[in-house]
């Protein structure tokens, strides 16, 4: 996944279609002078639609298209005849996609499931034909309805990674060696903070031909929840993992400290990630013998299973998976 084609994050202007003017028409043929009123409708403009897309998994498709327009609707003629629909615009998005208003911020919904569609900005109604004010003392009305206006809002779509497992650690923590080690992922590796700038997926091979997926996210460092190194553009991501494996070395100082760090992230950001189920993996154990394991091993979280692990090495993934299985399936 490069780099500059993930995309998570984009604000549009979203202009629906005018609804068409309904019609102000009497019936005239060869055998009626002066019939009566049969103005028909006028058609409703165009929806600007979200669809789900299993198949996507940015919204790089939609970075350079900041205007969307939609068609208006058709105006009612006479006999009747309603006027067309104006033609919908649909936006297909990867599943995890949150719709919001960039000027209130308020979240409309989230697309979860493929081909689910939701309206982002409603067409404008159209007006309605003379035929409809008839009544018993206005028999002949000369007037019709216009269409309504069509509106133009700014939306935000922000893409939240959908995944089994996500990895939360410090920066440098060994996320992307892990992921890069037991998925056919080639996340971006290197010695210095912030590496990963953008969730990464892999599929992790599990026994008899199942699997799941695992999201390496961006490090969090502390003070990340009021938007601190990339701040909120991760955090988001993890709302959506249904199981967090936080990754914390083994020649850390005080594990327990850096664990209760990174929750106090996530409790700030959101306190719902809390209940999420949790994993611990003490990583680069390699560097560890059992003397040393058995001396850290009181200091570690209480309640939160663990393993240590060794990406490099090759230690410890087999009971890593069978714990994030048994997690998953619980």
């Amino acid at each position: 996944m490069a780099e500059q084609n993930f995309v998570d994050y984009i604000r549009i202007c979203c202009r629906s279609g005018k609804g068409g003017g309904g019609s102000a028409h009497f019936r005239r043929d060869k055998l009626t002078a002066k019939g009566g009123p049969d103005g028909g409708d006028g058609g409703r403009g165009g929806h600007i639609i979200l669809r789900g897309n299993a198949q996507m998994w940015t919204l790089l498709h939609l970075k350079y298209r900041k205007h969307i327009i939609a068609s208006p609707g058709g105006a009612g003629t006479g006999d009747h005849k309603h006027g067309a629909d104006g033609k919908d615009i649909i936006l297909d998005v990867p599943l995890g996609t949150v719709a919001k208003d960039a000027e209130t911020g308020e979240v409309h919904y989230e697309i979860l499931e493929d081909g689910e569609t939701r309206i982002l900005t409603a067409g404008g109604r159209g007006g309605l034909g003379n035929a409809n004010f008839k009544t018993s003392t206005n028999q002949s009305p000369r007037y019709s309805q216009p269409g309504e206006e069509g509106k133009e809002e700014w939306k935000i779509l922000e893409l939240k990674v959908l995944a089994d497992v996500g990895l939360v650690g410090f920066p440098n923590a060994g996320k992307s060696t892990l992921l890069s080690v037991i998925t056919a992922a080639k996340p971006k590796i290197g010695s210095y903070p912030f590496t990963t700038l953008t969730p990464n997926l892999g599929i992790v091979s599990y026994r008899n031909d199942q699997s799941f997926i695992m999201a390496d996210i961006p490090g969090i460092i502390e003070n990340a929840h009021e938007g601190k190194g990339i701040g909120h553009r991760f955090l988001r991501h993890i709302e959506r993992n249904a199981t967090l494996l936080f990754m914390i070395p083994g020649d850390t100082d005080d594990v327990k400290k850096e664990y209760e760090i990174l929750m106090n992230e996530l409790k700030q950001f959101n306190p719902e990630l809390l209940d999420k189920p949790k994993v611990l993996a003490i990583t680069k154990s390699d560097l560890l013998d059992d003397e040393l394991k058995e001396m850290i091993e009181p200091d570690f979280p209480k309640g939160i299973p663990y393993v240590f692990i060794s990406a490099v090495a090759q230690q410890g993934l087999v009971e890593l998976k069978d714990l994030l299985w048994k997690h998953l399936n619980d």
